[in-house]
This record gives structure tokens, C-alpha cells and sequence, in this order.
């Protein structure tokens, strides 16, 4: 084929990645980010592979809009921002990267876990408002404590194993793994992760149909002075029922890094002095970004080849 691929690049991904597209000979690259869905309508007809991150939204407009879209190419691990019913109708190619970021999401899982137990981020503020307030920030241990993860994929194996060499217990429990990946890590049912666990974190997708995972009936099981982290997907939480939670004291502080509308409205939740919030940062780290984009382009690079 004479004519070169046309492949847009719709959200910022590592330059190198860019770079190793732009090189390859039968590959014209555009790169325009930032575009609004209907300004994206517009743009994408000429195209015949899209990269995404999660702030552009392939929905059934754009997928039907783009006459020669072959592929929908996401540099990270949900496809919730791709209507994948529309592009399995039109025969177009969905991939992502689901290893890429592991390591990030865990990482920075661990590090709220860390900070709700010594309130990090509490004392941090005290300190910058000229105050030194040691008594009020008494913490706990990880050591000794149960971890429950809801969830048992490749993040939330990647905490079970920083958990473990902390000296935490780890249970899991997930719909879809019935046997432990890992002798560090038993498996146990939902509602025993909800009653024994000291720490719970969160590693699985939202599931429009089913909607929350943790609602108001999951809370009240929750051992009283839970501590609970998030950095799966929005809506696997009741946000109302969480705040609930922290008031009534169940949960005894939150760190939130995904939300039910993103960017979220719920600055009651947000400013809560028991919560850590976060802008959606589970995979922003520098290599996980450069890995990702490597795989995406070299997923771009396999799949026009085969055109």
C-alpha cells in the first residue's frame, strides 16, 4: 500500500513514543489533544488509528464518524472511555495496555495507604499553617494489620507483595479468581473482607450494571475505624455512602484518586480532613507513562501492518 496510515494521536503520551510513530515509514502522525467530543466528530474522519489516554471519549459519534478507523488505541488499562459495542459494529480494533501502569497504580496505592496511617497529609497542612500539633496525629502501624483487596489482578497482586514485605495479612476477594495467584495472599469471601479487614483497597472495574461495589450496606459490615483506598475505577464506590462512612466514624479516613464524575464536583468529599484526594494519578508516573506509550505505538505499528 503506497498511501501511509494516517494515525491520530488524541492525548499526550511519552515523546519518545511519539517519536518511534512518527519514524516508521508507513505512518503519517498527527498529534492533537485536548479536543472536545464534538470537535473530535469532526476531526477524525481521515484517520485510520486513534491514541487515547482517558481524556478523549471514542464514543458511538466518533466511531461512526470515522470511515476509515480501523483501530482505538488506549496507553493505559480501562476501555470505559471507548463504546466498545460501537466499534465491535463497525469491525474496529480495540486494544489497550493493561501492564504498564501496574507498578504506578500499586505504588501509589501503597503510598495512600502509608499516608492515611501516619496522616501525612493532615500534619503536612498543620505544619504549613504555622502550627505544631504532635498530639493530633497520632498514627498506627501497617505491620500486624489486615489488608483486603477487592480485587486480585496484576495491581492488586503488585500491593499484596508490597503489603507482605511490610508485615501486613493480606485476604482477597474477586468474582472472577477462585484460587490465590500467590501464597502471600488468601483468598476469602466479600463479606469477611468487609468484616476483618483493617485496610481495604480497591482493584477492579466499574460495572455500569451492577454500579457500586461498596454501597451503603458494604460500610455498615466494615470493621469500625477502616481505613480505605481507591485507586481503581469511579463509581466502584458510593460517594455518598462513603462520606456517610468517614462522618459516622466506620471508615476512618479515605484516600480517593478516582471519582463518579471526573472531574469530580464533590468538594464536600474532596475538602473532608479525613480524606487524601487526588486528581485521577494512579498511572502518572513517569516510566509507567514511557512504557505505556512504547506498547501503544508498537500495538499501533503491529495492527496497520496487518491492514
Amino acid at each position: 500500500m503506497g498511501e501511509k496510515f494516517k494515525v491520530l494521536v488524541a492525548d499526550s503520551i511519552d515523546a519518545g513514543s511519539i517519536e518511534l510513530l512518527k519514524n516508521h515509514p508507513s505512518l503519517d502522525v498527527t498529534v492533537k489533544t485536548k479536543m472536545t467530543p464534538e470537535e473530535l466528530v469532526g476531526f477524525i474522519p481521515p484517520f485510520h488509528a486513534i491514541i487515547i489516554r482517558s481524556a478523549s471519549k471514542v464514543t458511538r459519534p466518533v466511531i461512526e464518524a470515522g470511515k476509515n478507523l480501523k483501530l482505538v488505541a488506549r496507553a493505559g488499562v480501562g476501555l470505559d472511555n471507548v463504546d466498545q459495542v460501537a466499534a465491535k459494529e463497525k469491525k474496529i480494533t480495540v486494544k489497550n495496555t493493561p501492564a504498564c501502569t501496574t507498578i504506578s497504580v500499586a505504588e501509589l496505592a501503597f503510598g495512600l495507604m502509608l499516608s492515611l496511617a501516619r496522616k501525612i497529609g493532615r500534619a503536612n497542612i498543620s505544619m504549613k499553617n504555622g502550627e505544631w500539633d504532635k498530639k493530633s496525629f497520632e498514627g498506627i502501624e501497617l505491620y500486624g494489620k489486615t489488608l483486603g483487596l477487592i480485587g486480585i489482578g496484576r495491581i492488586g497482586l503488585a500491593v499484596a507483595e508490597r503489603a507482605s514485605a511490610f508485615g501486613m495479612k493480606v485476604i482477597a476477594f474477586d468474582k472472577f479468581v477462585n484460587t490465590s495467584p500467590s501464597p502471600i495472599v488468601k483468598m476469602a469471601p466479600f463479606e469477611d473482607i468487609l468484616k476483618t479487614s483493617d485496610f481495604i483497597s480497591l482493584h477492579i472495574p466499574f460495572d455500569k450494571n451492577a454500579g457500586p461495589t461498596l454501597r451503603e450496606e458494604q460500610f455498615q459490615l466494615m470493621k469500625k475505624g477502616v481505613i480505605l483506598v481507591n485507586c481503581a475505577r469511579g463509581g466502584t464506590v458510593d460517594e455518598k455512602a462513603l462520606l456517610a462512612a468517614l462522618s459516622s466514624g466506620i471508615v476512618a479516613a479515605a484516600g480517593i484518586d478516582v471519582w463518579e464524575k471526573e472531574p469530580t464536583t464533590n468538594l464536600e468529599l474532596v475538602k473532608h480532613q479525613n480524606v487524601i484526594a487526588l486528581p485521577h494519578l494512579g498511572a502518572s508516573s513517569e516510566e509507567g507513562q514511557a512504557r505505556a506509550g512504547k506498547e501503544v505505538a508498537e500495538i499501533v505499528i503491529a495492527e496497520l501492518s496487518k491492514a
